[in-house]
């Protein structure tokens, strides 16, 4: 694929990141591949697939697309719309048991979430091995021999990522927002959504300024879902963008008592939607809609058998894991985003949730358990 087309994929399906984008499922060749060439696997997101591609140019190699209903690999796997039933599905039908000769499928870590890999062992002799977070980390995970380094395991959020969010959230409310004014006030399209892409981008680009005054952990503030976390930043927010529209209006003497109601109403509904699933929009916070949130990850010290699986697909580097001492400790459980990865893939069932009342959340409950759309368990979590 030649730049100029990945890089309209990439703008358009950055602008509609909010919304499936499902591509055929299937094996597709990379380079020359031969029998002993690694097979690796993703999702059908549309997005992620180009991606990948574009990370194995240069390999010869196999990617397999599993069905994920064209939701991202960690979205789908959390939601139980990417599991070990797709992988296992798409290596028994897409033909790639007749062109490699081994049994090693490599997955994105994010899908640990709700891919059972001994579930996949069982049923169709393939071995999974969890590659790195991020798709441009595969070259050198292959030259360091199916081995990942801390910085393979751990989700970031930095600069082009929040580049990307910030775009995926401007445009829809933008969009919607230009739609609803313009049998109204049509002359107001053009500076509303300039204020809207500025607002974003100015929060996603700042994030790295206030994100240590956000929790997820504690009770929502605010009106209705709408979570100002520790600190009230959302508001800090909402009165900074205020001085920065009365600071224009002065400077070219617009300032009425008509514009001053406008614009901080127009600036507080656009500061809420925004803060609205603000931590729930980055990959280092649990969204605050979640309540999940609360939950604290545990560990039975007499079941572990330090075998690393939860050091191995934990994207937030939470677990230390002494073998010569035979013992595992969570020396960063404050980092946890409740993912649950750790305790699908552990094979002894030693780690679990605790609610906030003291009741467990069992490994068979999180592994049966998936989350719907709102970030809710089906069964009650305490």
């Amino acid at each position: 694929m030649n730049s100029l087309k990945y890089f309209i994929i990439n703008a358009i399906e950055t602008m509609l990141r909010m919304v499936p984008f499902p591509t055929k499922t299937g094996v597709i060749k990379i380079g020359n591949p031969d029998r002993n060439s690694p097979v690796f696997l993703t999702c059908n997101f549309h997005l992620t697939v180009e991606r990948v591609k574009r990370a194995l140019k240069g390999m010869d190699c196999y990617l397999l697309v599993a069905k994920s209903k064209g939701i991202n690999v960690w979205c789908a796997a959390t939601g139980g719309l990417f599991t070990h039933h797709d992988v296992i599905s798409v290596l028994k039908t897409s033909g790639i048991e007749e062109l490699v000769d081994h049994r090693k499928v490599i997955l994105p870590q994010l899908a640990a979430t709700g891919i059972e890999g001994k579930i996949v062992r069982q049923k169709s002799d393939w071995h999974v091995i969890w590659g790195p977070v991020y798709a441009k980390d595969i070259p050198a995970f292959i030259r360091n021999k199916l081995k990942k380094n801390v910085q393979m395991r751990v989700v970031r959020f930095p600069f082009v990522q929040r580049v990307e969010m910030a775009i995926a959230w401007a445009f829809p409310i933008s969009s919607i927002a230009a739609l609803l004014i313009l049998p109204f006030w049509r002359h107001l399209i053009l500076p509303l959504s300039a204020l809207i892409w500025g607002m974003s981008f100015f929060i996603f680009l700042a994030f790295p300024l206030f994100e240590n005054r956000l929790s997820a952990r504690g009770k929502r503030i605010g009106f209705i879902v709408f979570d100002f976390g520790r600190g009230g930043i959302q508001l800090a927010l909402w009165g900074f963008f205020l001085l920065l529209v009365f600071g224009y209006a002065a400077a070219f003497h617009q300032v009425n008592a008509n514009f001053i109601l406008r614009w901080s109403f127009i600036t507080l509904v656009t500061t809420l939607l925004f803060s609205m699933d603000l931590m729930g929009s980055t990959p280092v916070f649990k969204s605050s809609l979640h309540e999940d949130r609360l939950l604290k990850i545990s560990i039975d010290n007499n079941k572990c058998k330090t075998a690393g699986f939860c050091e191995l697909v934990c994207p937030r580097n939470c677990y230390e894991i002494d073998r010569h001492a035979h013992n595992t400790t969570i020396p960063r459980a404050d980092y946890c985003v409740q993912c649950g990865a750790c305790i699908v893939q552990c094979p002894y069932d030693a780690l679990f949730f605790k609610g906030s009342d003291g009741k467990i959340l069992t490994p068979e409950k999180i592994r049966k358990y998936k989350l719907n759309l709102s970030g809710k368990h089906l069964v009650k979590v305490g």
